[in-house]
This record gives structure tokens, sequence and C-alpha cells, in this order.
């Protein structure tokens, strides 16, 4: 299957300053990515990296194996991009910008869109100078779906949507995720959101792609381990992949990465103790892996 984006060791910098550090990755048809990762992390310098806004500092990036930043009118009629602060037109209506979108591209389907505008609420005939960030995020998704794009990327598109919006979001991203030949990211501050659509996981933590892989496998991996024991817990634990610890009393909690099922009898012979696993949400793993 070959991949929409490829990216190999992957530098970005800005003023002597490394911000994204050496990140290999790929996007395949079907897939919709959710990159996660605290203010600061680098998510959006990633994506306009990847769509070829900036240069690599190192590295690179391949949109259908052409440079990020040579690709042809062509592939741009493939993608579809939601930025972070709109650039919509403060004089321009909605109706307006749908025309000079509909204007650059090659294909647009208006049912869609019709049924966007009607379920999402978009007031069409206001300029989007005296729209609310709610409905202005809600036009700029619009307009980024209407000629499906087969690659959507979308830079944190629900942080101004209501919750009963970002549901209605979420459910057209579903949709999306349908088609097998299409694949999506979109980065987010707000976890639970993810696991209602997406089906891989990008997690960034200072530049660096700490995990890439499948929701289902990510959450199968990490999990909150107790160690029960009649004497004090005092020693420091140096099992592999330890994330965190904290001794309280005749307790040891841990939390562990690459977790499989025969660890906790070995950990109750390590430790003399009775073991208690707790599989955790894609919210507390977030946590715990970002502290």
């Amino acid at each position: 299957m070959s991949s929409y984006i490829s990216l190999n060791n992957l530098q970005r910098q800005f003023s002597g300053v490394t911000i994204l550090k050496g990140i290999t990755a790929e996007v395949l048809p079907g897939q919709v990515i959710a990159l996660l990762g605290k203010n600061g992390a680098g998510k959006t310098t990633l994506l306009e990296t990847i769509l070829g806004f900036g240069f690599p500092s190192g590295g690179e990036a391949t949109l259908w194996k052409i440079n990020a930043t040579e690709i042809s009118g062509n592939i741009k009629q493939r993608i579809g991009f939601v930025p972070q602060q709109d650039e919509l037109l403060p004089s321009l209506t909605g109706k307006d910008h749908l025309k000079l979108f509909k204007s650059f591209r090659t294909h647009w389907n208006q049912p869609l869109v019709d049924k966007l505008i009607a379920e999402w609420l978009v007031p069409m005939d206001m300029h989007t100078g005296k729209m609310s960030v709610g409905q202005r995020q809600k036009l700029s998704i619009l307009l980024a779906l209407a000629h499906e794009p087969e690659l959507l990327i979308l830079d944190e598109p629900v942080a101004s949507l209501d919750p009963i919006a970002r549901r209605q979001f979420l459910q057209q991203l579903v949709d999306i995720a349908a088609d097998e030949n299409r694949a999506v990211i979109f980065s987010t501050h707000i976890v639970s959101d993810v696991e209602r659509v997406a089906n891989q996981v990008w997690m960034l933590r200072d530049g660096v792609l700490v995990y890439q892989g499948g929701l289902d496998e990510l959450k199968e991996s990490v999990v909150r381990v107790t160690l029960m024991s009649d004497h004090p817990f005092t020693q420091k634990i140096t099992w592999p992949h330890l994330i965190k610890q904290k001794n309280s009393g005749n307790q040891a909690q841990l939390v562990l990465e690459h977790w499989l099922p025969d660890m906790e009898r070995q950990l109750a012979q390590d430790f003399s103790a009775q073991v208690r696993v707790e599989y955790l949400s894609l919210e507390d793993i977030f946590l715990e892996m970002n502290p």
C-alpha cells in the first residue's frame, strides 16, 4: 500500500532552537491519526512542515512521494487543510467564500456542502468578520471538506466548537474515515474526542514522536500497576519501560509502557508483592506520558 505522507528523520529549527527532532513516520490511506501533544510540543510546526509551508532543517517530508515544498497544483487539489487560526476574509460572506473556493477546485460536492450548512447552522449570508469564532471554524472546516480531499489535515479543528458542533463534526470525520482511500490527521488537546474517531495516534513530546501506532495497541500497552507488600516500599524500581513510580507505605504505584500480561507474574516474584493491574483511558495515558 502506497503512503500518502512519508517523513524521514524530519527536523525543523527556528532561530537555533530545534522544534522537530528526527521524526520518521508515514500516513496510509484509511488512517485517521490523532496528533496529541501539550502546547509547544511542535504539533502545528509538524503539520505545516508536512504541507510544505516551510523547509525542513534536516530529513524530508514527501506527499505522494514528492517533496512537500515542491508539490504541484494537482497534488494540492487532493489535500484539505484547516489551520489553527482561520484565514477567512472578513469582508466576504460565507456564500462569497464558497464561490471563491469552488472556482479553484476541480471537484466540488455541492450536496455535501448544502447538508453541512443546514446541519451546522452556518450563517452563509453573514460577513465572516461578524461571525463568532465557532461559526468561522465551522465554515473553515466546510471549505476544507467540500472538494472531498484524499488527505485532510486539521490543526485543532474543534477548539472553538461547542459540544453539539463538536459531535456533529466528529460524526463527519467518522463518515470520511469509512472511505478507505482517504486519510486524516487532526491535532487536538481534547483527548476524549480522539477515541470516537481515530484509529491511529501520534504522540509528540518536545518535538519527538514518543508513540506512533494503533489506538487500541496504545491502550493495551500502557498500564498502572499497584504493588502491595507486607513491608514498606522504599526502593527505587529499575524495571525497563518504567514511566513513573510513587511509593506510599506498603504500596508502590508504577506506570509502565510496552506491557505484556506475563509481566504481572514477574513483578509479583521480583518484589514478593501482590499485583493489581489497571488499564488506562487515552486521557490518562496522555497525562502519564506528558508530565
